[in-house]
């Protein structure tokens, strides 16, 4: 289904009515926001700038750079890369000649933007909005964001693989939003199952995007979609299901798996995938981040671009949330725009999930919907000029500082105000009496204690007063 947002745009524009006609219907007519979209409102966006920061930080740790793409890409660009999901790409109208669609993902993008630039390694990072006409549900939209991390390059065997696999450890720990698990296979170690099991190899992307839904599904429900929908045997299938079962610790699983007895024993391409995923295990091990992940035949990802290593990061915690992050290796995707392979690996956190455990969470988070650090209360109305410039002097300071004048009889509800509601840590209280004296009175709202300063060291007086603050305890948001 084609989406005409500039058509749209110019329906509304041609029914709109003057300012003041009377329009019964239009004005009972509700107002919302579309279908999987959604507004965020100030606590929840102090939580987005927090989770970015963090996920952000990790990111550059890791030598990754920023990346930005447009918001949508030709169609050409996007179709044939995403299996059976193809069909919840949302298409814009013909525009001069050109059909364009809204991104699906960042991966693709990003393949092009290697291609288009002729480029032959990269580590980047790209936090944006993606569109999908999917079902919304809890933690799932229409319009969400995404933060890919991808390194794009020549290197030794697993080395990126694992980086990759250790920057979304760190951050899913950083986070700190509960218990998770990281599900991880090898794109030719299913291929070599579903060959061993009899599957042809043209029906092989279709029965991985069958697999990928046992995370969902029920397997006497997955296994019926593998028999009547897509034409397998029952004996093929039932193959199939003896060995997606298989699951434990990656070590101990792989051990399994290259046993003489194994029924992979015998299939190069899962002899292949075995060696590599030792290597990788390995690294892992190393690095100390082996106890977050489960190896698991069930793991299917859908998509067509992947090519080796797959995993997916489910949350474990006591709210039902589906996978909150996941990824793979791509080593063909640029190819399929240049003809030049650049081999590459790369995970995407669905932080809308995130958000939806964290914002959950929110009564047990130190979070602030402000990050303004002192309020300069001046007590009457004629005080506009006072308040305005100790506010300057403190803004030029680079202290964020919020300015108003008051009542006398209204101080006690903006104190209140300023503590629980908007946890501003000093308040300025400055009146005519105290202008007169050459002093203000600063209070600090955590201690509840209030002293007399000199109003011409006041600006210096708080900085020093913050940075001891940030250095005992650091700064909360």
């Amino acid at each position: 289904m084609a989406t005409d947002l500039s058509s749209a745009s110019t329906e509304v524009t041609a029914k709109a009515k003057p300012a003041g006609a009377n329009d019964t219907k239009a004005s009972r007519r509700e107002v919302k926001v579309p279908k999987g979209t959604r507004d965020f409102d100030p606590l929840q966006m102090a939580i987005r700038e927090k989770v970015f920061g963090i996920v952000t930080g990790v990111f550059k740790r890791h030598g990754g750079v920023a990346l930005d793409t447009p918001v949508f890409e030709l169609k050409e660009t996007l179709m044939g890369k995403y299996g059976e999901d193809s069909k919840l790409i949302y298409d814009l109208a013909d525009q001069g000649g050109e059909l364009s669609s809204l991104r699906y993902d960042l991966t693709v993008p990003f393949a092009r933007y290697l291609a288009t630039k002729k480029l032959t390694s990269m580590r980047r990072y790209h936090i944006a909005k993606v569109y999908r006409r999917d079902n919304p549900a809890r933690g799932r939209y229409r319009e969400f964001y995404q933060c890919d991390f991808d390194i794009a390059g020549q290197y030794e065997s697993m080395v990126p693989d694992f980086e990759i696999l250790k920057v979304l450890a760190e951050i899913l720990d950083k986070l700190n939003i509960g218990d998770y698990e990281v599900k991880l296979n090898h794109r030719r170690l299913l291929d070599g199952m579903l060959e061993l099991c009899g599957v042809p190899a043209e029906k092989f992307r279709t029965i991985c995007s069958a697999i990928d839904k046992l995370d969902k599904l029920a397997w006497e429900d997955v296994r019926k979609e593998m028999v009547l929908d897509k034409g397998l045997t029952e004996d093929v299938a039932d193959k199939i299901g003896s060995l997606v079962k298989m699951r434990g610790k990656p070590m101990e699983l792989l051990d399994e798996l290259m046993k003489e007895d194994s029924p992979f024993c015998g299939n190069a391409a899962s002899q292949q995938a075995l060696a590599e995923l030792k290597q990788l295990f390995t690294f892992m091990d190393v690095g100390k981040c082996i106890n977050r992940f489960v190896f698991d035949l069930s793991l299917a990802r859908g998509l067509d671009y992947y090519t080796g290593v797959i995993f997916e990061a489910v949350f474990t915690g006591t709210v039902k949330m589906g996978s909150i992050a996941a990824g793979g290796r791509y080593d063909d995707l640029v190819g399929m725009f240049s003809g030049v392979q650049v081999p590459s690996v790369g995970m995407s956190l669905g932080i809308e999930r995130v958000f939806a455990i964290m914002e959950g969470q929110a009564g047990q988070l130190t979070v602030r919907k402000t990050q303004t650090q002192v309020l300069v209360l001046g007590i009457g109305k004629s005080l506009w000029n006072v308040a305005i410039g100790i506010a300057s002097e403190l803004w030029e300071l680079e202290i964020a500082t919020e300015f108003r004048c008051v009542a006398p009889g209204k101080i006690k509800k903006q104190l209140s105000d300023a503590s629980e509601k908007d946890g501003i840590p000093w308040v300025v209280l400055v009146g005519q009496d105290e202008l007169n004296q050459g002093i203000v009175k600063l209070r600090d709202m955590a201690a509840k204690q209030e002293e007399e300063v000199r109003r011409d060291n006041l600006a210096a007086d708080l900085q020093s007063r913050i940075c001891a603050c940030a250095a005992l305890k650091g700064l909360t948001i």
